[in-house]
């Protein structure tokens, strides 16, 4: 009886021991917390030297609770079936802490002001491209430590806990976020400073794409520029609209035998008003460059591209503009001014519409290339256009453009197998209908059972166009062969679909349709013809049988007026290799 009074009175011992180095974990764990983002938030404000001492508080407090998450006790206990679960969450928690802390953190320090952007750039817009260049080194090393720590604490268990299960969950979003950020500026660091015109001038097509009448790349070439960086700093020249731009004597480049089968009817490559209906930014990106060198004689270095919608979120940064009668052109009005009210305001004035518009680009631009008061709040603007595809970057210089094909400005159609549903819409219509269009995208598919699964595509298209009077330039059609209403969106309606996919069926609201079938990138395409008449809605659903393949289901949203609302239903496979 004593002996066994006494086991007992070891085990609970023991247990209170556990507990006692549970709670100073936990408390050591919080206190890295928060030093870990004292430390980020520092970096961003160009605090270097609070940085630096946040970022040995956060490495001293981890480092503390991965001593307690190592011992034998803490192991011992971690052992026991169920009950040691959360013991071992903690101890793998603590284990990706301690690895910020080391691994991240402490290069990033050293990269120090080139993460700021108030330091990065200076008066005039002008990026400080040295030690962007000299940070890169660092960068890389603490970009990859943070991705391969953001998928450490994605395999960390899961735990009956609640509250070591939200301090896991709180620490995948964290880490994910992390290696974004510090993603982001390795990528920068990489590529900015020779593209910038740090070793040289450098050249640049802007377009600027006219969503109301959309493309696959977002809308309509309607205006351009020639932009010219020199050494950190940018000036745009040779701002016009696509009328400069003849269309009658272009000589085509050669984009492949799928691209001539898919688009070619279209003359993509001669005729500026087709030169983006692929969503792939590269290729219209090419087509830009060789139709602007035939054009004007300049042999530009890159392209890029964006719309009215990534205005308004600059205006937002740097406030309005100013036109010559007194006209304010604001974050609130710039993408119905652009986009509706300019069609109706110079209805029977084509030349003075676009004179009008490439005003309101000249004025922006030369407000977001002046003296920039808040450089983080016009970066961030810069990077919401970017993650909504209404800005893409392409460069003809091949290392550069491999860099640029990995983020969210290379805006490609991906050569991989992993599920994949890219929905492109091309105006057949000739019109400004797709301003008043809204988007629904389902994707669903089976599990991943066998080497297929059947899969479902589903597009709902609303045309919303508002009862009134509008000219044929905004709602009429260049072509009519079905004999539609004024007021009715004709659209050529794309699936990019998963590598190998085959369509089983496809239906406009239940009722059979008849796909074309091509390809872009190793992808197949299906392409229906279809009318969405004013105020109503349509519903196209593709069934398909896909191959069971690796990684996470992608639907990509072309960069239209609307956001489009999308969901995925699509299990992540695991493929043996």
């Amino acid at each position: 009886m004593i002996g066994t009074s006494c086991a007992v009175a070891v085990i609970a011992a023991w247990g209170g021991f556990v507990a006692y180095e549970a709670m100073q974990a936990k408390s050591n764990l919080e206190r890295a917390r928060d030093h870990a983002t004292t430390t980020k938030d520092a970096l961003l404000a160009g605090n270097s030297a609070q940085a630096a001492t946040a970022a040995g508080d956060a490495a001293k407090y981890a480092g503390r609770a991965q001593d307690a998450t190592e011992s034998l006790n803490w192991r011992a206990a971690a052992a026991v079936p169920w009950l040691g679960g959360p013991l071992e969450t903690t101890r793998q928690i603590t284990d990706v802490v301690r690895g910020l802390t080391d691994e991240v953190l402490a290069p990033a320090v050293q990269a120090g002001s080139v993460i700021a952007p108030d330091r990065l750039v200076r008066d005039g817009a002008r990026i400080d491209l040295a030690p962007l260049r000299e940070a890169s080194p660092a960068l890389a090393d603490s970009a990859a430590a943070a991705a391969a720590l953001a998928a450490q604490a994605d395999a960390v268990d899961s735990t009956f806990l609640g509250a070591v299960d939200s301090a896991r969950i709180q620490l995948q979003e964290q880490t994910a976020e992390l290696s974004q950020l510090l993603g982001n500026v390795s990528t920068a660091a990489q590529i900015v400073p020779s593209m910038m015109g740090a070793d040289g001038p450098r050249t640049y097509f802007v377009g600027f794409q006219t969503n109301a009448e959309a493309r696959g790349t977002g809308g309509l070439l309607g205006g351009f520029g020639e932009l010219r960086a020199v050494d950190g700093a940018v000036r745009v020249e040779d701002l016009g609209s696509n009328k400069e731009l003849s269309i009658n004597d272009k000589k085509p480049i050669d984009l492949g035998p799928d691209f001539e089968k898919q688009y070619g009817i279209s003359r993509p490559t001669t005729d500026f008003r087709n030169s983006n209906v692929s969503s792939h930014f590269p290729y219209a990106a090419q087509i830009w460059q060789s139709l602007w060198a035939q054009e004007s004689g300049e042999q530009v270095d890159g392209v890029i591209a964006t719309d009215p919608v990534a205005l308004s979120y600059i205006l937002d940064v740097v406030g309005p503009v100013t036109m010559p009668d007194g006209e304010k052109v604001t974050a609130d009005n710039v993408v119905e001014l652009t986009e509706s009210t300019a069609y109706s305001r110079f209805a029977n004035d084509n030349n003075a519409r676009k004179a009008y518009l490439q005003t309101i680009a000249g004025k922006v631009v030369e407000r977001m290339t002046g003296k920039i008061s808040n450089p983080k709040a016009l970066l961030e603007a810069l990077g919401q256009a970017a993650s909504e595809r209404r800005i893409a970057v392409w460069s003809s210089n091949p290392e550069e453009q491999r860099v640029l094909e990995g983020t969210v400005l290379g805006h490609t159609v991906p050569d991989d197998p992993a599920p994949y549903a890219g929905l492109v819409i091309n105006n057949l219509g000739g019109n400004k209908l797709d301003y008043y269009l809204e988007r629904e995208i389902d994707y669903t598919a089976e599990r991943c059972v066998g080497d297929t699964r059947q899969s479902t595509v589903t597009v709902r298209l609303t045309n919303t166009l508002p009862p009134g009077d509008y000219t044929k330039y905004v709602a009429g059609m260049f072509d009519n062969p079905a004999g539609a209403p004024a007021g009715t969106n004709l659209t050529n309606l794309s699936l990019i679909a998963t590598q190998g996919a085959k369509l089983n069926k496809v239906t406009v609201d239940g009722k059979p349709a008849f796909a074309f079938t091509g390809a872009e990138r190793g992808h197949p395409v299906f392409d229906i013809q279809t009318q969405v008449r004013q105020g109503q809605t349509i519903e196209v659903k593709y069934e398909l049988t896909e191959p069971v393949a690796a990684g996470e289901a992608r639907v990509p949203v072309q960069a239209l007026v609307d956001s489009a609302k999308t969901s995925i239903d699509v299990s992540t496979c695991r493929i043996a290799p």
